[in-house]
């Protein structure tokens, strides 16, 4: 069961729902703070509003929601925007936040109207984005509490006055596959281990992907075990729910699209198997799968948007378990490709998945003329934490021109990436005495050195980023913006601009 994405529409009718939301933002001018009103081209009575702000001490920030009674509608919302800027053009991400924050404590209404400032589809867009993207709720498991749960909203509208209703509709349409397969993302990094294994995340995408143009593979245990998978295989052997290999494959009509390859990190459950980790936070690892989930997606949202660019989506699938049959500290794998590896720390475990399927994907990509660039993301490292905090994730590569490009576009998205280093310095600190190479090195630098390790399985000429999403991909404190506690999809916005962005060359 996947949570359900609201209708949304685009309205310039007077006729507006009982509840209504409008920005403010806030200026200090000598000292003096004072409020502005952002309802985009809707005219509102901005005196009493006013009056009400400065009597309850509001500040306008970012995330402050204040709800108030209406005149001509049962509720006016007033969602911060930070300070005014100069030129009164807010940033695109800050109108995202904005209208997801409303949304967001607008759980128990049915419906409601945005009326939030912009003047161009880029600004509409975000608005629709955002409005839909904060109204989500995890409710699957819930029993007798269930009821006492607050719906979120269920009919979005934005008023606007920009262009024809064609544009605006096919904005919002895009809008809302990005909430779907954004929510579908969430759903699955909420769902607890005793409910998504290896097997049942394969099931859930193939039922997703029935009767759509998108082919699904599945390779089980033994097909693993026999086609030389020792990554997969190495990671997933201490569990008593099997490894699988899961490939999702998107073909557009245009047999000569761009094609890419797009990699996530499946680990369902991560004990950090006999490297086990303190149980103290350990209930967060059921979205070291965040990687695996986002690129399956994100293929499913490519096909829907019908945008003419190739992708192979493929998500190793393991769950690291502590058991009699784990891998051992000093075991050595085999990579499929043939490179082995000395498990020096079974928790440093996705990198070894990933390369399994790093190299099936090149090898696969080749066969079909060849990649025009190769993807993983995956929640890897906590020293991506360390570095970067827990809204911002990593990039990592091969090829500058493709970091860049990835990068702009994740400006765009509103999504924040920050790029870090591949220091050739640190690569001598993985050299095994007994194998090809080993699964860990120098502690400090954490975040590069796996990035260096999954550098060891990607051709040089191939071009590739390295995602390492570790903080931003769960949320384990307070919601904020669109942003719910849990899961959050990171990583899926810029996917599907990255596929956009191609196809419109």
């Amino acid at each position: 069961m996947t949570s359900s994405t609201p209708t949304i529409r685009a309205t310039d009718s007077s006729a507006i729902n009982d509840v209504l939301v409008i920005g403010f933002s806030r200026e200090d001018k000598r000292g003096k703070k004072s409020f502005s009103l952002h309802s985009g081209s809707l005219k509102v009575d901005q005196a009493p509003l006013l009056e009400a702000l400065e009597d309850l001490g509001a500040t306008g920030a970012a995330d402050e929601v204040i709800k108030l009674p209406g005149t001509t509608n049962k509720l006016v919302v007033l969602t911060g925007l930070g300070e005014t800027p100069k030129n009164s053009e807010f940033a695109h991400e800050t109108l995202r936040r904005a209208a997801g924050a409303a949304s967001r404590t607008l759980a128990g209404h049915s419906s409601a109207t945005f009326a939030l400032p912009h003047s161009s589809s880029a600004e509409f867009a975000a608005i629709a984005e955002g409005a839909l993207l904060g109204a989500y709720a995890f409710a699957e498991f819930r029993g007798s509490s269930k009821a006492e749960q607050k719906l979120p909203l269920s009919k979005i509208s934005i008023y606007t006055k920009i262009s024809t209703k064609t544009d605006t509709a096919k904005l919002l349409k895009r809008a809302s596959v990005i909430a779907k397969y954004t929510f579908i993302v969430r759903d699955l990094i909420n769902t607890p281990p005793s409910h998504l294994t290896p097997d049942s995340f394969c099931q859930r995408f193939k039922k997703l992907a029935s009767g759509t143009k998108l082919k699904v593979e599945i390779l089980d245990e033994k097909q693993l075990r026999k086609l030389g998978y020792g990554g997969i295989i190495g990671v997933g052997q201490g569990s008593a729910n099997p490894p699988r290999l899961l490939r999702i494959s998107y073909q557009p009509t245009n047999k000569n699209a761009k094609r890419f390859a797009l990699v996530g990190k499946g680990i369902t459950f991560d004990t950090g198997g006999l490297a086990l980790k303190p149980a103290q936070g350990m209930e967060a690892m059921k979205s070291d799968m965040s990687g695996a989930a986002v690129v399956c997606a994100a293929a499913l949202a490519i096909a829907e948007l019908q945008l003419p660019v190739a992708i192979d989506a493929w998500a190793p699938l393991a769950e690291n378990m502590v058991s009699d049959t784990a891998t051992r500290p000093s075991d050595i794998i085999t990579i499929y490709g043939g490179k082995t590896v000395e498990v020096l720390n079974p928790d440093a475990e996705g990198r070894l998945v990933l390369a399994d399927a790093m190299m099936k994907a090149a090898e696969i990509g080749a066969k079909a003329g060849g990649l025009d660039g190769l993807i993983d993301v995956a929640t890897l490292t906590g020293a991506q934490v360390v570095a970067l905090g827990k809204r911002t994730s990593a990039v990592m590569t091969n090829n500058e021109s493709f970091s860049r490009q990835f990068l702009d576009l994740a400006d765009q998205t509103g999504e924040q990436f920050w790029p870090m280093p591949l220091p050739e310095e640190l690569r001598a600190s993985l050299d095994s005495p007994v194998a090809d190479i080993a699964n860990i090195g120098d502690r400090m630098g954490g975040m590069l050195v796996a990035g260096l390790f999954l550098k060891e399985f990607v051709a040089p000429e191939l071009p590739w980023l390295h995602l390492d999403i570790a903080g931003p991909a769960y949320n384990d404190v307070k919601p904020h913006g669109y942003t719910p506690v849990g899961g959050t999809g990171v990583a899926l916005r810029t996917l599907v601009a990255l596929a956009e962005s191609v196809a419109s060359r």
